[in-house]
């Protein structure tokens, strides 16, 4: 039987969870304390406690969150999916245009290396899908260059604040890995 969550710590939770993700866009992570997380989101630092080990336990739970919540559209399409389509990118897009203050907050404002990573790491594995487990040094080269062009060019949609809508976004990247990956790695 699933638990349910009380609406009262639902509602305290997505009143912390804003409130960082606001702080993360005016100031660096380091200088962000509890009590700044608690005034902004009007709750009391016992509150934050009750949901959260600290400041660094609440940034990992928001950026699990995203990449559990990314993985289960990528698990939601087809079974072989294919990433130079468009269709399939710009669920991505448009997820990523849905969560903008958070993803801004990410990989523009103060930005946090630790989810860099961890957003490269999930481009990598979604590209690497459909190789073969002895995959060779010229297909991972491949994988890491996409991976990485890919996280390039989300970084530029949202420091240029989001200049062109998910659809056409989805294009260009579909077209780039059409180009690059072509026939010598099967996205499925």
């Amino acid at each position: 039987m699933a638990s349910t969550v009380d609406r009262r710590v639902r509602k305290s939770q997505q009143a912390i969870k804003k409130a960082m993700i606001e702080l993360l866009v005016e100031q660096s992570f380091d200088q962000i304390t509890i009590q700044d997380i608690a005034d902004r989101a009007d709750v009391s630092r016992r509150t934050i406690y009750l949901h959260y080990t600290d400041k660094f336990d609440l940034l990992d739970k928001l950026i699990e969150e995203h990449m559990d919540e990314l993985q289960q559209l990528c698990e939601s399409t087809e079974d072989d999916v294919d990433y130079t389509d468009p269709d399939v990118l710009v669920i991505w897009f448009e997820y990523l245009e849905s969560h903008a203050l958070f993803f801004s907050a990410m990989l523009v404002s103060t930005g946090s290396p630790i989810f860099r990573n961890r957003f490269l790491a999930f481009f990598l594995q979604e590209l690497g899908k459909g190789t073969e487990p002895a995959v060779t040094d010229e297909v991972n080269v491949d994988i890491q260059f996409l991976g990485a062009a890919i996280l390039g060019v989300v970084e530029w949609w949202f420091k240029n604040e989001q200049p062109l809508p998910p659809s056409v976004m989805a294009e260009r990247v579909g077209a780039l890995l059409e180009r690059n990956l072509g026939a010598s790695v099967p996205l499925d």
